[in-house]
């Protein structure tokens, strides 16, 4: 027997179970959005980072001898 289920129901439970989560594991929610905030603005910082040229190895290292 096969269970079928149209997209609008199964919205209708997605998003019924997002609710729950959120209820019932607020801290845990709260950590999983902090995370990803903090990931995106890492990623956007890395990416802005990029656009800039590169320092060469040994400026590094003779600046690190000095």
């Amino acid at each position: 027997m096969e269970l079928v289920i149209s997209d609008e129901k199964f919205k209708e439970l997605i998003k019924e179970i997002l609710i729950e989560m959120i209820k019932e594991k607020r801290d845990l929610f709260y950590e999983l959005i902090l995370e990803a905030m903090e990931e995106a603005g890492l990623a956007k910082a890395i990416s802005e980072g990029r656009k800039d040229s590169f320092v060469s190895e040994d400026q590094i290292l003779a600046i690190l001898q000095a």
